[in-house]
Formats: C-alpha cells, sequence, structure tokens
C-alpha cells in the first residue's frame, strides 16, 4: 500500500503537469488560470453544502439512537473530496467532484467498505470500544 502511495504522488503531479500545459496551449494560459480557480470555487462551495448535509444526517441519525455509519463514510469522502478540489490541476478536480456528488459518491463508499471489511477481516484493522460515558463509577 505504501509503494502505490508513493507512485501516485509521483505519477499523479506529473500528469496533472502534463494536462496543465495541454490546456495552456489549447485554450490558452488566461483560460486555464480561470478554470482552475472556478473548479476550486465551486469545489469549496459543494464540498460545504454537501459536508452540512452529512453533519445534519448524522446528528438526525444520533438523536434517534442510531449509529451515523454510512454518513461518517460520506464525511471522509467529502473531506478527501474537498482537500483534492483545493489542489491545482483538472485530474484532481475530476476526482474530488466525483467524491463530492452524492450519486458518483456512493460507488467509491462501497469500495471503502471493502476495503475496511477486508481489514478487519484479516485483523489489521482492529476495533476498540472505549465507551466512558456509560461507564458506571
Amino acid at each position: 500500500m505504501g509503494k502505490l502511495f508513493l507512485l501516485l504522488l509521483i505519477v499523479v503531479p506529473a500528469m496533472e503537469i502534463g494536462v496543465l500545459i495541454l490546456s495552456g496551449n489549447t485554450l490558452g494560459i488566461p483560460v486555464t488560470i480561470l478554470l482552475i480557480i472556478l473548479t476550486g470555487v465551486l469545489g469549496a462551495a459543494l464540498a460545504k453544502k454537501e459536508g452540512l448535509n452529512a453533519i445534519r444526517t448524522a446528528q438526525l441519525q444520533a438523536s434517534q439512537g442510531q449509529v451515523p455509519s454510512g454518513v461518517l463514510l460520506d464525511g471522509i469522502c467529502i473531506l478527501v473530496g474537498g482537500v483534492v478540489l483545493l489542489t491545482p490541476g483538472f485530474i484532481t478536480d475530476a476526482l474530488g467532484f466525483f467524491l463530492l456528488i452524492p450519486q458518483t459518491r456512493t460507488v467509491f463508499k462501497g469500495f471503502l467498505q471493502k476495503i475496511f471489511q477486508k481489514a478487519v477481516q484479516s485483523g489489521s484493522f482492529v476495533y476498540v470500544s472505549n465507551n466512558r460515558w456509560n461507564r458506571k463509577p
């Protein structure tokens, strides 16, 4: 997993630079810069909207005594999508919007659930409950 992450840290920025150069040559530098700023602003607004929706849903589920597990995965996707959208580039922007739009986010949530299930089954991820609020003195 570490090698894959290192590879992504090298390959993705190189691809982003190539796409930005191609865009600058095709559309022009001012238009490319404007598109980068526009996607950042739109992404920040969408991340804020989706994040607030996730918080409201989690609060509602918690007030009804439900565990907001699906909403927590939504929150992780929204956080990662928002951060990725703030980095300049069109490839990362596409990934960020993919994580922020609820219909496409479900695909990534399913992927995350499979990763968590495999980690729990293999024993590399252990959940320990430390519920201090329900302990009796």
